[in-house]
């Protein structure tokens, strides 16, 4: 006879993870089925190229983790997790040979940006000494914040374009060129809201907690997580794909780990024919196309600052960083991509063998595309760092159909949830009061297509667990 839980969660990633602790801290019994047979969902790591090389398989770079209101409140470093942050926390390279540079400090980050010096003090410094306030307030679903003063300060500059912003507040092309990068992480054209927003958040984080690797590999992330829950009394069940949510043990409550096309797959036959009609407008984005290297040694970027930054931006000037992701949306592929390189050598060196290093680098590319990028992304790369081809020992690569093929929830190559636009923003998956519930009482969402969208900090899968105490009543 099957065991009865209070809350069974289907999916290991953080938001899964997430609401399973939360769940279990409240003294309830959880069960999480995850259906690959290593959990952690976008946190694992695993030798991709050759024997001694550990590359992060999706994400790798957490300024949200470590800034994660939720993520903060538990004891992770007690069950093995170790945030490391580069001495720069990003650099973003220009043509000619300077770049514009994010450090913890407001102060040395603007000293670096000349004329837009001030601009970014006046800007960032107020929104980072208000950091813990506003992510607070702003990572979860839409509703009045506890702090109106900074949140209504973040406000005026966050409904912005990324583009927008860049041009409104900045005078340089390091400055704007810096700030494009981040808002890029929005996976929208730069001219759409709120683009700033994303670009916002990120760099309040960075100031505030850095934008760290995690010792180890990512997969030290999702095991700290795992410890912890287990500790609670959690129970896992790993290696066991779910088709139906009738196939599940008994529970009062089912949360799942994913996107709505699966939401609708595995439970479409307990809800209305209405909601699922709303399910099916969801919008999903833009596919990814990722590279892993094994290198013969760093990286010899032509700024020497990139040479001590964990991620690096390589994409040029404002223009051609829009018009790059402009392509992606549209369904063009552009032929000098806007690359996310990340080297979690500079301050990890237990990746590679002594000497050596790993390099992980994506570019955004059309929903489902089937082109091969990594010409293109080595051509960006070595458009910086002349002669880092030569330190190629081996590769691996990723694209958009063989994601999903890896990971269902990544539909066409998208990997945060679905579009993170003002249309989609705080109606995702649809336009509900309690956007992690569904008309089945039993049955609630908590991946990131809910409320505060994509991003390894757990907070879609905190909400959700919220969600199923009003509903329990507990």
């Amino acid at each position: 006879m099957n065991k009865t839980y209070d809350a069974v969660v289907v999916g290991s990633g953080p938001n899964g993870l997430a609401a399973a602790i939360a769940l279990a801290r409240k003294g309830l019994s959880v069960l999480v089925v995850e259906g690959s047979d290593t959990l952690g969902g976008g946190m694992r790591s695993a030798e991709l190229t050759l024997p001694g090389f550990t590359h992060d398989v999706c994400s790798a770079v957490y300024p949200m983790g470590a800034s994660s209101p939720f993520f903060r409140t538990l004891p992770l470093e007690q069950h093995g997790l170790r945030w490391v942050n580069p001495e720069v926390l990003l650099a973003h390279p220009l043509d000619n040979g300077t770049a514009g540079v994010l450090y913890r400090s407001v102060d040395e980050t603007a000293a670096g940006l000349g004329e837009d010096a001030d601009s970014y003090r006046r800007l960032m410094g107020p929104l980072t000494a208000a950091a813990d306030d506003l992510l607070g307030d702003l990572l979860g679903p839409f509703r009045i914040p506890r702090h109106p003063i900074s949140a209504l300060r973040f406000g005026r500059a966050a409904l912005r374009s990324g583009k927008g912003f860049a041009e409104a507040y900045f005078r340089t092309e390091k400055a704007r060129a810096l700030w494009a990068g981040s808002a890029a992480h929005a996976v929208i054209p730069l001219d759409h809201r709120p683009g700033a927003a994303i670009a916002l958040m990120l760099t309040i984080a960075g100031h505030a907690r850095g934008w760290p690797v995690v010792a180890g590999g990512s997969q030290k992330l999702a095991d700290a997580l795992l410890s912890y829950f287990k500790s609670l009394g959690g129970e896992v069940e790993a290696g066991r794909w779910v088709k139906s949510v009738d196939d599940l043990p008994p529970a009062k409550a089912v949360l799942l780990d994913v996107t709505p096309r699966q939401l609708v797959a595995m439970a479409g036959h307990r809800l209305p024919d209405g909601y699922k009609r709303r399910l099916g407008k969801f919008r999903y984005g833009p596919g990814v196309f990722k590279v892993d290297w094994a290198l013969s040694g760093p990286v010899p970027w032509a700024n020497a600052d990139c040479r001590r930054a964990g991620t690096v931006h390589l994409g040029g000037p404002l223009d051609e960083i829009a018009a790059s992701e402009r392509a992606a949306f549209d369904g063009q592929i552009a032929e000098k991509p806007f690359v996310l390189y990340v080297q979690p050598g500079v301050c990890d060196p237990s990746r590679a063998p002594i000497g050596q290093h790993t390099g992980w680098g994506y570019c955004h590319v059309p929903h489902g595309s089937t082109e091969d990028m990594t010409g293109r992304i080595e051509a960006q790369v070595e458009r910086f760092a002349p002669g880092f081809r030569s330190l190629i020992l081996a590769r691996h690569v990723r694209g958009p159909t063989a994601w999903e093929a890896y990971n269902p929830n990544t539909v066409g190559g998208d990997i945060g949830g679905g579009v993170v636009d003002l249309g989609q923003l705080f109606t995702r998956p649809v336009a509900r009061w309690d956007p992690y519930s569904t008309p089945d009482p039993q049955l609630f969402l908590c991946s990131s297509s809910t409320p505060p969208g994509g991003g390894v900090h757990g907070m879609c899968g905190y909400w959700a667990a919220r969600s199923v105490f009003r509903r329990l009543g507990g």
